[in-house]
């Protein structure tokens, strides 16, 4: 199982999911409750792979992650541009808007929440394309 990590200063999104992209899990946390996150979603899926956003503060929480997980799971850095535009397209396929909201168009739509996880789930995607082009 990969675990999927968008960090960042106040939010950060995380994302399990199976080698055969069955989302098991995704929850944007405060960014204080990252690391905790992320050792009880160790311990409770079989987490393979951790792959994380490659922007804002990834060096620092790498090195956050590798010091505070028990075992060495390998950390992979992939590329994050334009991760948060196509999170909001993914937030309305996964959530159609409802009633009066099917109106306005999907360019102008904001999602009623962070979708911090859902560019964590973007991120593994990412990571397993390029795995299978490799």
């Amino acid at each position: 199982m990969i675990l999927g990590f968008d960090p960042g200063r106040d939010k950060c999104g995380l994302a399990v999911m199976g080698k055969d992209l069955s989302l098991l899990y995704h929850q944007v946390v405060v960014a204080q409750e990252a690391i905790a996150t992320i050792q009880s979603l160790c311990q409770q899926f079989a987490i393979e792979t951790v792959v994380m956003g490659d922007q804002t503060t990834a060096k620092s929480w790498k090195q956050k992650i590798e010091q505070n997980l028990d075992v060495s799971i390998p950390i992979f850095l992939v590329d994050e541009r334009y991760s948060s535009l196509e999170a909001r397209e993914r937030y309305w396929q996964m959530y159609p808007p409802k009633g009066i909201n099917r109106l306005i168009p999907q360019g102008l739509r904001e999602p009623p929440r962070p979708i911090d996880d859902l560019v964590a789930i973007l991120l593994i995607e990412r990571y397993l394309e390029k795995g299978a082009k490799a």
